[in-house]
C-alpha cells in the first residue's frame, strides 16, 4: 500500500531553545498538540539540503513518551523524504550506544529521546536532542538554527497512516509518496559490546570478577537506576565476564526509573552507597544516569571518588588499555567547573590540556582533530575518543582495567594517586529549581562584582583560613580546531593560593533554574582529610560573595556532590 503525506498548518511554541543536551521540558510539555511535531520537523529543517536519502539513528532511555515521541518521528522523517531509520529495539538505545552507531553506520546523525539524569515518567522530564554525524551532540551554530526555527515554524510534514512496529529486531520497507522508505530495529546492545570488546581485555575482566586459583574474585555492585543501561550491564556484566546476580541492580528499564531520580551521585543513589557501605564483600559500586552517559564509582566502603579524580586517575593509567596501546594518547580536557586534578597529570606525562566550557559538544572538534583522547566533566561524565559522547559503561570498565593492572583496591589508588599528584578537594553546590527571576538577579550581582575594579587582591576569611583574590571573569573559550566562541560560561573567581569557585545556570533542568556553586581547592600535602571540612571556609565564602541565601531565599543545596 502507498501512503501519502500530508501538510499540517502550525504556530510557535515559545521556549523551545535545546539547552546543554538539547529541549529537555516536562512530559505533559511535549504532549501538547503540534508540539513535538514542531520541534522534530525544525530538527531536520535545519539541516535541510542534506536531510533527503539520509540515514538517522532513533532511540532513548526508555521513559514516558518515548513510544509516542518515536512514531511522531517516523511518520515526520517519512514525510521529509528521510530515506532510513535505525531504531534500537523496544525504542531503547542508551545515549553512548546512539553515537556509536551514528559512526559506525556512517549515518547523517541521530535523534536521542532522553533527559538524561532527570526523573521519568508522566509527571516528570522528558527530552530530545539531536547528535550530528560524528556522533557528538549538535553545536551551537545548528541548535542556535533550531531554535530560529522554531519560532517561526508555519507547517510541519506527516505521515498519518505509517504504523511501525518497533518492538522486535526487523526491517520493514513502506511507500510513501512513491519512494521507498525503511525503518530497521536493532538490537540494542549488539554493536555497543562489540566496540567494548575491541577496546578493553574482556579475558582479564573476566578473571578480575570471577578470581583464579591465586586471586581471589573482585565483587562489584552496578546500578543501573532502572535506566537504558540494564540492558547493556545483563549482557557485559552477566554474560560476557561472567559476573553473578548479586553484582547487579536494578537492571530492567523502567519508564519512570521506578520512581527514584536516575542521577548517579551520593544523593540520588543512596540505595547503592548504604548497600556498600553496608556489605562489605563489594571492592567497587558503579551507578548510571537514565540514558547511560553518567557514571559514579565508589570503591569498599562506600568510598567515593570525585569524578574530577576519576578521570585524573584513568588518564594516569591508560597504558593498561588495548585501545590507548594500540591509537597511542593525544590529549586530555575537562569542562571548567571540573577541578583541575587532570592537568596536573597532562603536565608529567606531556599531553595537550584543554579547559572548555560545560557541555560533551566542546570536546568533539578537538576528538576529529586528533587532539584529544580522555575527556571528562564533574557532573559525573567521562569519555574517550571510542565515541563522541560521555560513556558510563565503557567509565567503569577503565577503572576495572586499572584494578586488574595495578593489584590494587580503589582507595589505595587514589591514595596512590594523591601521594604523587597532590588532591584537588572538590564540591558542588546544587539549588534546584530556583526561582528564575531570583537566580538571574544572584548572576546579575555576581556580573556587578567581577566587573569591580578594586576586587581583585580583596581577601576573605572563614574558619582560620584567608582567601586573596587573583582573577575574575566570566568564562569564556575560542575553539582552538574551528575559531568559534563561546562567552558567558561561567563566573570565576580565582584566589592566590589556586582555589577557585564558579557560578552558573545549569542548562540541563525541565523547569526553574538550577544554580550550581562548584568548589575546589588544591593541597598538595594534606590529602586524606574530609572534603567537606577541608572546604567549608570556601563553601562559606562563596555564599557571602554570591548572596545566594539573599537572592533565593534557599537555606541548604539540593544536592551536594
Amino acid at each position: 500500500m502507498s501512503l501519502t503525506s500530508v501538510i499540517i498548518p502550525t504556530t510557535p511554541f515559545e521556549g523551545q531553545k535545546p539547552g546543554t543536551s538539547g529541549l529537555r521540558k516536562k512530559v505533559k510539555v511535549f504532549m501538547e498538540k503540534h508540539y513535538t511535531e514542531n520541534f522534530i520537523q525544525c530538527i531536520l529543517d535545519a539541516q535541510k539540503e542534506k536531510i533527503k536519502g539520509c540515514t538517522l539513528v532513533v532511540g532513548g532511555d526508555g521513559r514516558y513518551f518515548t513510544t509516542q515521541a518515536i512514531n511522531i518521528i517516523i511518520r515526520i522523517a517519512a514525510a521529509n523524504e528521510v530515506s532510513k531509520l535505525i531504531i534500537g529495539r523496544r525504542g531503547l538505545l542508551s545515549t553512548p550506544a546512539v553515537s556509536s552507531l551514528i559512526r559506525s553506520h556512517k549515518v547523517l546523525g541521530g535523534i536521542v529521546l532522553t533527559a538524561s539524569h532527570n526523573p521519568g515518567g508522566i509527571r516528570n522530564d522528558f527530552g530530545i536532542k539531536y547528535n550530528i554525524e560524528n556522533g557528538g551532540p549538535a553545536p551551537d551554530q545548528l541548535t542556535n538554527e533550531i531554535y530560529e526555527l522554531t519560532q517561526k515554524i508555519t507547517q510541519y510534514k506527516f505521515t498519518p497512516e505509517l504504523d511501525c512496529d518497533f518492538q522486535q529486531p526487523g526491517v520493514q520497507t513502506f511507500e510513501v509518496d512513491g519512494r521507498q522508505f525503511v525503518v530497521e530495529v536493532i538490537d540494542p546492545v549488539n554493536d555497543y559490546v562489540t566496540l567494548m570488546k575491541s577496546i578493553f581485555d574482556f579475558k582479564k575482566l573476566r578473571s578480575l570478577l570471577n578470581g583464579t586459583e591465586t586471586q581471589p574474585s573482585f565483587n562489584v555492585l552496578i546500578d543501573s537506576m532502572n535506566g537504558v543501561t540494564g540492558v547493556y550491564v545483563k549482557r557485559i556484566f552477566l554474560e560476557e565476564l561472567g559476573s553473578d546476580q548479586d553484582s547487579v541492580a536494578r537492571i530492567i528499564p523502567l519508564d519512570n526509573f521506578g520512581e527514584i531520580h536516575p542521577d548517579p551521585n551520593l544523593t540520588y543513589a543512596k540505595d547503592l552507597v548504604d548497600k556498600v557501605k553496608e556489605d562489605l564483600r563489594y571492592d567497587l559500586g558503579a551507578a548510571f544516569d537514565g540514558d547511560g552517559d553518567r557514571n559514579m564509582i565508589i570503591g569498599k566502603n562506600a568510598f567515593f571518588v570525585t569524578p574530577s579524580d576519576s578521570l585524573a586517575v584513568i588518564a594516569n593509567n591508560l597504558n593498561c588499555i588495548p585501545y590507548f596501546q594500540k591509537n597511542g594518547v593525544h590529549g586530555f580536557a575537562r569542562s571548567m567547573p571540573t577541578a583541575a586534578a587532570v592537568d596536573r597529570v597532562a603536565q608529567k606525562l606531556n599531553k595537550e590540556m584543554f579547559e572548555v566550557p560545560t557541555g560533551w559538544k566542546y570536546f568533539g572538534n578537538l576528538m576529529d582533530a586528533g587532539r584529544l583522547s580522555l575527556c571528562g566533566e564533574e557532573s559525573f561524565g567521562t569519555g574517550s575518543d571510542h565515541i563522541r559522547e560521555k560513556d558510563g559503561v565503557w567509565a567503569v570498565l577503565a577503572w576495572l582495567s586499572i584494578i586488574e593492572h595495578k593489584k590494587m583496591s580503589i582507595e589505595e589508588i587514589l591514595k596512590e594517586h594523591w601521594r604523587t599528584y597532590g588532591r584537588n578537594y572538590f564540591t558542588r553546590y546544587d539549588y534546584e529549581e530556583c526561582d528564575c527571576e531570583s537566580a538571574n538577579k544572584m548572576m546579575e550581582h555576581l556580573e556587578k562584582f567581577i566587573s569591580n575594579d578594586g576586587v581583585v587582591g580583596k581577601s576573605y576569611s572563614s574558619g582560620g583560613k584567608t582567601y586573596v583574590i587573583q582573577k575574575v571573569d566570566n568564562f569564556s573559550y575560542v575553539d582552538p580546531i574551528d575559531n568559534s566562541v563561546a562567552k558567558n560560561q561561567g563566573i570565576r573567581i580565582l584566589f592566590e593560593d589556586g582555589s577557585r569557585l564558579v557560578f552558573r545556570l545549569s542548562g540541563t533542568g525541565s523547569s526553574g533554574a538550577t544554580i550550581r556553586v562548584y568548589i575546589d581547592s588544591y593541597e598538595k600535602s594534606d590529602t586524606t582529610a574530609d572534603a567537606q571540612i577541608m572546604l567549608k571556609p570556601l563553601v562559606n565564602i562563596a555564599l557571602e560573595i554570591s548572596q545566594l541565601k539573599q537572592f533565593t531565599g534557599r537555606e541548604e543545596p539540593t544536592v551536594i556532590t
